[in-house]
């Protein structure tokens, strides 16, 4: 069974590596993208046919050196870093969509999610964007507890509570509308994102829903809500911590009862054959966490399998 990209037929993709853990206090995630093209993964996508480049935005930088657990006077931390890899990643992000190239962006933490969202609607604002993840990520300065950045790039984008934001973010698009955020896999969401979930009217799926009506029937809805005429490019967003840590151990934020591993492949496997599939993240693996050796290769493979599925390798 072949996939059909409608807006990358040529299969043109371009390999984002966003090394960074500023956007939370552990270290180890700035290691997932040299873990996962280690484990091959560049050829993995150029084995189904994809043409490859890579990029390195961050190459030049010395941001883990510069990695505080303080909170600034806007109660979040490292927000210097933080933005200034956002608009890295953003740049790069945003010239490989318009040179007609898919961007696979592979982290790092999820704060990188501010750059990649905002590039993708930037270069076509009727993007849709596919959130799968454990956590909404759509805390504020004003709502986080932690702060920790990685919980906060959809408000950004949304400009949620724009008057708390540092100034250093000033630049982010805020284009992201409620109605093109979908959530699948939610199983730890902080009281005040409830809040926000609910007052946006944001479709969100979480594992309730993935065991009610299975995992086919939830990416049916959610992109029947964001995507309804299966026409727009799709955004898919995909931390490793919605799988469940029985099968992805090495990641920062490990939350009991997620999606297996094959019902994490499948959503990747079912936007893969939507054929809309513009740009896309892997994010939050981070090997310095796993106990064994067998814990980063569970981890790695999952995120490397996650990527090949949503580039079109199939069972069949």
């Amino acid at each position: 069974m072949s996939v059909s990209y409608k807006f990358h037929p040529e299969r043109k993709t371009t390999i984002i590596t966003a090394p960074f853990s500023g956007g939370q206090p552990k270290g180890g995630v700035e290691l997932g993208p040299e873990y996962i093209l280690d484990a091959g993964f560049e050829k993995q996508i150029s084995s189904l046919g994809w043409e490859t480049t890579t990029l390195h935005p961050l190459e030049s930088t010395n941001y883990e050196a510069m990695k505080t657990d303080d909170k600034d006077k806007y109660g979040v931390k490292n927000t210097h870093i933080v933005n200034e890899c956002n608009k890295l990643i953003y740049d790069a992000v945003y010239k490989t969509l318009e040179s007609g190239r898919l961007a696979i962006t592979v982290g790092g933490d999820h704060s990188i999610g501010t750059a990649t969202v905002g590039a993708s609607l930037t270069h076509n604002p009727d993007t849709c964007v596919i959130w799968v993840d454990a956590h909404a990520d759509i805390n504020t300065p004003k709502t986080t507890d932690s702060g920790n950045l990685h919980g906060c790039p959809l408000s950004f984008l949304m400009g949620i509570d724009a008057d708390s934001y540092p100034p250093e973010f000033s630049w982010v698009p805020q284009i992201l509308k409620p109605g093109k955020l979908a959530y699948i896999g939610l199983r730890d969401v902080d009281q005040e994102e409830r809040r926000i979930l609910k007052e946006h009217n944001i479709p969100a799926f979480s594992m309730y829903h993935v065991d009610k009506y299975g995992i086919g029937k939830v990416v049916e809805m959610a992109l029947d809500k964001v995507n309804p005429n299966r026409d727009c490019p799709i955004h898919l967003s995909f931390d490793v911590d919605a799988i469940d840590p029985s099968f992805v151990p090495a990641t920062g934020t490990r939350v009991e009862g997620g999606l297996s591993l094959r019902e994490g492949l499948f959503v990747a496997e079912e936007i893969a054959m939507t054929g809309l599939l513009n740009s896309l993240d892997i994010v939050e693996t981070n090997p310095m966490l796993a106990e064994t050796e067998e814990h980063i290769l569970d981890t790695v493979s999952a995120a490397c399998a996650i990527g090949r599925c949503a580039m079109g390798q199939t069972l069949l």
